[in-house]
């Protein structure tokens, strides 16, 4: 006899607590930049791994933006300001 119980729990993280601080670094797809280009700007300014990087330049190629990181305004300004100087679309959300 199987018995199915419905637990909903309500998890804290850093994202719930304080949420109006937390903000998104939104890189955006166009059809100038190269996969290799978008992968290399995020290992290097987002501290990603090849693997992460590899994974949101999918995602902003197939629909058309990725948040590649989260963080303070603060934080995300000057990532967000390398990027686009590398000739990437990007915003803070």
């Amino acid at each position: 006899m199987s018995t199915e119980f419905d637990i909903e729990e309500e998890i804290l993280t850093d994202e719930n607590i304080g949420s109006e601080s937390v903000r998104d670094l939104m890189v955006y797809n166009d059809d100038f930049n190269t996969f290799d280009h978008v992968i290399d700007t995020l290992v290097k300014v987002c501290k990603h791994d090849i693997h992460q990087a590899e994974q949101c330049t999918f995602l902003i190629h197939y629909k058309g933006k990725c948040s590649v990181k989260k963080g303070s305004y603060e934080d995300l300004k000057p990532m967000r300001e390398e990027i686009t100087s590398a000739g990437i679309k990007a915003s803070i959300v």
